[in-house]
């Protein structure tokens, strides 16, 4: 099983970052919605299996978190595979170029703005249409389940969340990061796989998650409002998300292996 040292990692985000900024905004878009749609399949898939476990929930809480963790890697596979812009997985690619002087900084802003409001717009249309519009959810324990999920996510403080949001992002974006040392399929989802189980089973923040769960949640009659989905949760997240792929990540190997 062949694999790309992290030397030619870094080397390999280069290229993945002039590619996207050859990328028409329109077809990055497209992509974009992609994303954020593959992330809330994943986290759909989440919900309506772990979080249907009230007996484990409440007698062995560890393997819940577990088996929820386990199948949400669902999304970011979809996207390391088969292709998609990832708003969380582009705040690393776009940092060795950049530090090096070879790609301007309007490079990155423009394509984290147009890659997160697909994200958004993809989240929204599977939390409205595929989940509330299904009923898919509707009289079950995972309902319930993601109710408490976005009143939680709505009620803590900005500080908690924008360390939850950089812990979560580091490991994101290592597992994408990773994704391109792979040569094959079955690599690639290895690593994809581990980090993403760990950062959901362990209760970290990602904000493109997060625009399935909380809407969700309002959907379904959560005590939450649109001003707190946005004000409470989503900024104070995508901003830790951004310092964990962007410093953590993208400026970490630049700095060891191209400064």
């Amino acid at each position: 099983m062949g694999f790309k040292t992290p030397e030619k990692i870094v080397d390999y985000v280069d290229t993945i970052a002039e590619t996207k900024r050859q990328t028409p905004a329109n077809k990055t878009f497209v992509a974009a919605i992609l994303g954020g749609a593959y992330i809330a399949i994943g986290s759909l898939l989440a919900l309506i299996i772990g979080g249907n476990l009230p007996g484990l929930e409440v007698h062995n809480v560890g393997i819940q978190k577990f088996v929820f963790g386990a199948v949400f890697p669902l999304g970011l596979v979809l996207v390391g595979i088969a292709g998609a812009e990832l708003f969380t997985g582009n705040t690393a690619y776009f940092m060795p170029s950049v530090l090096s002087k070879q790609m301007k900084w309007g490079v990155p802003l423009k394509n984290w703005t147009i890659v997160y409001i697909g994200n958004l717009v993809g989240s929204l249309v599977v939390a409205w249409l595929f989940t509330y519009y299904t009923k898919i959810i509707d009289g079950t324990h995972a309902m319930q389940y993601a109710i408490n999920i976005g009143e939680l996510k709505t009620s803590t403080s900005f500080g908690i969340l924008l360390v939850k949001g950089a812990v979560c992002n580091w490991l994101v974006a290592l597992a994408m990061w990773m994704s391109f040392a792979a040569e094959d399929i079955a690599g690639k989802f290895l690593v994809l796989w581990f980090p993403i189980m760990a950062f959901v089973s362990m209760g970290y923040e990602h904000s493109v998650a997060n625009m399935f769960f909380i809407p969700t949640a309002i959907f379904h009659g959560a005590n939450v409002t649109w001003y707190q989905f946005f004000v409470n949760n989503l900024i104070p997240v995508t901003l830790g998300n951004i310092i964990g792929g962007g410093f953590f990540v993208g400026t970490a190997y630049w700095y060891i292996y191209k400064k």
